[in-house]
């Protein structure tokens, strides 16, 4: 059976199953990002202490841009806007306007098999970087196996407006060294000093890349949608729907972890155009993002 905690002095959910097979917390107040998450019995995030959330953004949606934008600055409809600077270093606006947010607790459905959750933001005050209100919902659904987050946009506005979409979850290996990820990918984004992006070059993945002490931080545009990354304890299969789907993998300064981070858009895509939509006024998007534990 599965059981839905809500700790409203915190204001998090916790989701877990009576076997402990299955545990997952999520905190409304920091985007409803999901801190901890254990899928049959293997913990595959963890709480990144002591990194802190506003350094990681662990698990943050990020919305109306996923990644960055170059020094914070687009145009759109002959309009130019400009978001805060919030990667200083770089000069960059970084991971939208959503990871953190206080997202509503809307619903809940639990069986004896699985779980899901449902929780809401709803913006209405126009900001003058992105001059457009919207309603986020998140759907979050757990089993002993399996995990997925729906995520549904809807323009609230009288005008259109461009977006992309992502998730920024980092997994846990007990050895990072001896971990690999393999995806389908023939081309590969370029990014210069400041992870912007500046072209697309051709690649090849078709033998699965081995972590091995390196470095990433890097994007892919995806042929498939089907990622896979094994360790030596657990496999975790991703599958996205959607048509634009892209693979950033980031290793930050902490042990044995890994962000993979399934997005639709790449780095300054308000600016040069790559997987950047329109979403028109009433209309809606939605994108499912599945993990399986094997």
């Amino acid at each position: 059976m599965y059981n839905i905690k809500q700790n409203r002095e915190l204001n998090t959910l916790e989701i877990e199953n009576s076997n402990h097979q299955l545990y997952a917390k999520i905190y409304l107040d920091k985007g409803a990002c999901l801190q901890e998450l254990t899928l049959n019995g293997h913990a595959i995030i963890k709480d990144l202490s002591p990194l802190s959330y506003t350094n990681t953004y662990a698990s943050s949606i990020l919305f109306p841009f996923a990644n960055r934008i170059k020094n914070g600055k687009y145009i759109f409809n002959n309009k130019t806007y400009q978001f805060e600077i919030n990667e200083p270093n770089n000069n960059n606006a970084l991971h939208g306007l959503v990871f953190n947010k206080t997202f509503e607790f809307i619903d809940k459905k639990v069986t004896n098999d699985a779980a899901s959750i449902t929780l809401a933001y709803n913006e209405t005050n126009k900001c003058n970087a992105f001059p457009f209100t919207y309603n986020i919902q998140l759907e979050y659904t757990f089993s002993k196996e399996n995990f997925s987050l729906k995520v549904t946009v809807k323009n609230t506005d009288e005008k259109a407006f461009p977006f992309t979409l992502g998730w920024h979850p980092y997994f846990q290996s007990s050895n990072l060294f001896e971990s690999s990820i393999k995806f389908n990918s023939s081309k590969k984004i370029v990014l210069d000093e400041r992870c912007i992006t500046t072209g697309i070059t051709d690649t090849n993945t078709s033998q699965e890349i081995k972590i091995a002490g390196q470095q990433f931080d890097d994007c892919w545009i995806l042929d498939s949608d089907e990622v896979v990354f094994k360790t030596p304890k657990y496999n975790l299969t991703f599958n996205a729907t959607g048509d634009n789907n892209f693979l950033q993998i980031y290793t930050p300064p902490k042990e044995n972890t890994i962000a993979i981070e399934p997005t639709t858009g790449v780095s300054d895509s308000f600016n040069n155009k790559i997987g950047l939509q329109v979403l028109k006024a009433s209309d809606s998007y939605n994108i499912t993002w599945h993990l399986k534990i094997n």
